[in-house]
């Protein structure tokens, strides 16, 4: 299993590496990071073996994640409604 998942990240990388070397306007940054967050979830779930841990072992991941979209929405909001942001 350990290869499998490896040999995925692999596979990842190379498309990573490939989607970065296209010009696909406003939606580079979408498509890296929905890669970066597939391999971080593969990296998580089995090299970190959560995949057989208890229950509250993720609550505790699924809670650090709501945590972090919490921050991650509070800051884009107020970055986006400062002045300066539209000129």
């Amino acid at each position: 299993m350990y290869f499998g998942v490896f040999f995925a990240l692999m596979i990842l990388t190379v498309i990573t590496v490939a989607v970065s070397r296209l010009d696909l306007g406003a939606l580079n940054t979408p498509v890296a990071l929905g890669i970066a967050v597939l391999k971080a979830t593969l990296v998580i779930l089995f090299f970190m073996h959560v995949i057989h841990s208890t229950r509250l072992t993720w609550v505790v991941i699924l809670s650090s994640f709501l945590m972090l979209a919490i921050l991650l929405v509070l800051t884009f909001t107020d970055y986006m409604t400062r002045s300066w942001a539209m000129f």
